[in-house]
């Protein structure tokens, strides 16, 4: 059974850094693409970042470079360092696997965590 647990969440100020991670367990991190997404009430859920076996690496247009995902595969765990935080990033953010060695842009993920809070004030 795929269990993932989200931590890290938090309160920043704009311009502030933060960073999340998800604990894996009942599958290994080095074999399936995993993703990080985000949802708040008013604008549903958005696909945040993924990075694929080969560490490959796909970014939302709204976080392209100020976010980083990065997994430890020794640790199984997925990170998400992310910088220049603006308000509009808050929200509830969500660690996610796909069963395949490849991501295909934020579709097809089957297992998700329960999420941490991300709140950013101006």
């Amino acid at each position: 059974q795929v269990q993932l647990a989200e931590s890290g969440g938090g309160s920043v100020q704009a311009g502030g850094s933060l960073r999340i991670s998800c604990a894996a367990s009942g599958v290994a991190t080095s074999t399936v693409c995993m993703g990080w997404f985000r949802a708040t009430p008013g604008k549903g859920r958005e696909g945040v970042a993924t990075i694929d076996t080969f560490g490959r690496t796909n970014y939302g247009d709204t976080v392209k470079g100020r976010f980083t995902i990065a997994k430890d595969n020794a640790k199984n765990t997925l990170y998400l360092q992310m910088n220049s935080l603006k308000p509009e990033d808050a929200a509830m953010y969500y660690c996610a696997a796909r069963s395949s060695t490849y991501c295909r842009d934020f579709v097809g993920f089957g297992a998700w965590g329960q999420g941490t809070q991300v709140t950013v004030s101006s």
